[in-house]
């Protein structure tokens, strides 16, 4: 009897925790090599100056070390950091050198490499570098950079990299005669994704086979041996990437920095391995940073509460140069501010200004959170000034699900058409509240309640993912009768290992112990690969290991078909381990495995897939203190088709509690002169595991997603888009006797506290108490 398998779609614990729960994960920096040097690099302590000189004899000199690199070293002109998304010409004068050559733009930058026989002595031998810089004008701000009173790059005479607009309709004639228009300007404080493992990186030269082999480099392998290849003017075929297991990616982590040509370098320059692991420090200045943007915008409607339009105007600040993929967060703020919502004309403007910080890439929900916290408090001022129920707002305005495909704003320069794919935004949003309880929840709107003001919000979103162009899988039939998979996507903690295995499984119409293991994270497994980003490794992957189980299949059919004197087609496969002709005679396929079956698939996709669905919140604010307490918090998203509910299930709290440290604690932040004031972990506050208990999500799988043959869409970003939006909502919604509108993000204590005591001074002699004053009830 033929098995049928059910894997997709089932609760499967994640077979990857077992060897780390065994202490048997092997991170890059747990890998050592006979003859390994270490790496450590000198950071410029200035944001913005002339290198004037750097003498490095008295390093070069300490016993131990064995190779000192500064800029002239690498040769003229030195490699630069390549864009990997929407690289425009516009943004190759702003790239950033591996290493600085004439001039210094952040705190951060590397300086010199020293190489050296422990860390101590490479640290001993930075602190023996002399470095002399000319101070110039820092660039703090975006609205600082805007004045171009000092530049960046004086070549290009400005630090506005480049203008996104997103438009749709005709904004101009609906604000023309609207009857009601807000505009307001809301902001958002740079922080970053802060992976538990710094990154790290060992590079081994073998000069006999001309080989580079580069061990760290996680998430889109490829591309940077693509580019480690061409810099170092290599045959792509001379570099191999291996990706290792990996503490943590959020967007930020794997892309190509300085560090990946400056210790590839290194070790071929030695002639011996060389490794190089991140501190903590090093990490709060160097990893990119994301989320800093300040909007000005404006939406029209009608009295009944109908949207007619939304315009506006962002700049946000990208720091020192444009880098891997800096540019889609500032282009999805604007193409995706209207979210789920039908809002039929948009002009929306998103300036890149170059400032003396980090420079930016993405972070989970890169742009999306932003957007969607302009949007989500932009819509709860409207309701309350249009004295509409703000749940009854949205649903007006929701896109309906006869009215998909939606398309949504086009983005220029691209010029790309998009279109919201498939779902029913309106269910996603009813369940929400109902998981909540928000009849009765609502009635605590506003109360002081044992000195602590409630309050809730709800706000909904959508989450792109699938981005393409393609994707590659390979399966093996083993001699053992077991299947061997291997991809071209990457792992970066979101359990891809045990998601393909199942999709394997379920393919091959084997049971999952058959699947011998799930190879990813190497260049030599496929003949290509894209890696993890976007919200696409099942989307992708997993549709390239359909096509390579299909054409594994029919390599077994055609070799079974030799072996018993038939055609192909009259070949049945049963469970995975047997070959019937069509005269009853069989043969066990582990007997073909010899003939060396293996078959590479792949698949194609210019279409994006849109999970959606929708948050709510419950908290309670200390007007004394700031203090925002989470009480309740609900995430319902529909993603089409889960390969792995439970695993979802986890993507989707870890993606809020990351949601909650950029809505309440998390922020980046420099002082005049350009210098990082938050450091170390004393100073940068990021979650705990006490202190976001009460988070519960909701999984939906009511509409697959046409665009891939899984039905899947991308859902590890989903559970972070909406939190800023909806955690500010519910403060308002807490504080709304108050005056209180929060119109920036993070909501720490100290920002809270102002915004209740401006409150009380607006309102003195209105009869409205002090609240450090008013007695509990």
């Amino acid at each position: 009897m033929r098995t049928v398998n059910s894997f997709i779609g089932s609760p499967i614990e994640r077979l990857e925790d077992l060897r780390f729960l065994r202490g048997r994960g092997q991170y890059v920096d747990d890998l050592t090599r006979a003859g390994m040097l270490h790496a450590a690099i000198l950071r410029s302590s200035v944001a913005h100056g002339r290198i004037r000189r750097i003498d490095a004899g008295a390093a070069r000199a300490l016993p131990g070390v064995h190779g000192m690199i500064t800029a002239k070293d690498l040769g003229l002109p030195v490699p630069r950091v390549p864009m990997r998304l929407q690289p425009l010409p516009d943004f190759v004068r702003f790239g950033q050198p591996v290493m600085a050559e004439t001039k210094v733009r952040y705190v951060g930058e590397a300086l010199a490499l020293v190489l050296a026989q422990s860390p101590a002595v490479a640290e001993d031998a930075l602190a023996l570098i002399e470095v002399d810089i000319e101070p110039l004008p820092a660039v703090g701000d975006s609205r600082s950079s805007a004045t171009d009173r000092s530049l960046l790059f004086e070549e290009a005479g400005t630090n506005r990299v480049i203008t996104f607009r997103a438009t749709r309709g005709d904004a101009a004639a609906a604000f023309q005669d609207a009857p009601y228009v807000r505009r307001e300007t809301l902001r958002t404080a740079r922080h970053m994704a802060l992976p538990l493992e710094p990154r790290g990186l060992l590079a081994e030269w073998d000069a006999a086979r001309g080989k580079l082999t580069v061990s760290g480099g996680a998430k889109v392998l490829f591309f940077n041996r693509r580019t480690l290849a061409k810099e170092m003017g290599l045959p792509e075929s001379a570099v191999e990437y291996v990706e290792n297991d990996v503490g943590g990616g959020f967007g930020a982590r794997g892309e190509f920095y300085p560090e990946d040509y400056l210790i590839p370098f290194g070790a071929r320059l030695t002639g011996r391995p060389v490794k190089w692991t991140e501190d903590r420090r090093e990490q709060l200045m160097c990893l990119n940073h994301a989320r800093e943007a300040e909007c000005e915008v404006e939406i029209a409607c009608t009295r009944d509460g109908t949207v007619l339009g939304l315009r506006g105007h962002v700049q946000v600040d990208v720091g020192a140069y444009m880098r891997t993929n800096g540019a889609v967060g500032p282009r999805n703020i604007a193409q995706f501010m209207s979210g789920p919502y039908r809002i039929p004309h948009i002009d929306i403007e998103v300036a890149l200004q170059l400032s003396n910080k980090t420079p930016v890439g993405t972070y989970r929900g890169p742009g999306r959170f932003e957007t969607d916290f302009f949007r989500e408090r932009l819509l709860d001022m409207v309701a309350r000034d249009l004295r509409l129920d703000r749940v009854e707002f949205r649903r007006r305005n929701l896109v309906a699900r006869q009215e998909l495909p939606y398309r949504i704003a086009t983005i220029r320069p691209y010029d790309k058409e998009e279109e919201l794919d498939s779902g029913d935004y309106h269910a996603t949003l009813e369940r929400c509240l109902a998981e909540i309880g928000w009849a009765e929840k609502a009635k605590l709107a506003g109360q002081l309640i044992d000195g602590r003001y409630h309050g809730v919000a709800v706000g909904c979103f959508i989450e792109g993912g699938a981005a393409g162009p393609k994707e590659s899988a390979r399966m093996v039939l083993e001699p053992d009768g077991t299947y061997s998979v291997y991809v071209g996507s990457s792992a970066v903690g979101q359990g891809l290992e045990t998601a393909f295995a199942q999709i394997a499984a379920d393919a091959l119409e084997v049971s999952m112990d058959r699947i011998r293991g799930v190879f990813h994270g190497s260049t030599s497994y496929v003949s290509d690969g894209y890696g993890a980003f976007h919200s696409r490794s099942v989307v992708m992957g997993g549709s390239a290991m359909l096509a390579a189980a299909e054409n594994l299949r029919a390599e077994i059919r055609a070799a079974a078909a030799a072996r018993l004197d038939c055609e192909p087609g009259q070949i049945e496969i049963v469970d995975g381990r047997t070959a019937v002709g069509p005269d009853g005679k069989s043969l066990d396929l582990a007997s073909l495995a010899g003939a060396s079956l293996s078959a590479e698939g792949a698949f194609l996709n210019t279409k994006h897939t849109y999970t959606y669905g929708a948050h709510a919140a419950h908290v309670s604010v200390d007007p004394k203190l700031g203090h925002v307490e989470l009480i309740d918090y609900v995430i319902v998203e529909d993603c089409g088709r889960a390969i792995n509910p439970l695993t979802l299930h986890g993507q989707a709290i870890g993606a809020a509690v990351q949601g909650l440290g950029g809505a309440i604690m998390e922020h980046l932040r420099y002082d005049e002169e350009g210098q990082l004031l938050t450091g170390s972990l004393a100073d940068y506050l990021i979650p705990t595991a006490s202190d976001f208990p009460n988070i519960r999500a909701v999984v939906l799988q009511d509409h697959p997603s046409p665009i891939n043959p899984l039905g899947a869409k991308g859902a590890g970003e989903g559970g972070i888009i909406a939190v800023g939006g909806v955690i500010a909502n519910a403060v308002a919604n807490a504080l709304g006797s108050l005056g209180v509108e929060p119109r920036q993000l993070p909501l720490t204590p100290s920002y809270i506290w102002e915004l209740v005591q401006e409150s009380v001074i607006r309102n003195q002699g209105s009869g409205i108490e002090n609240p450090r004053n008013r007695a509990d009830p």
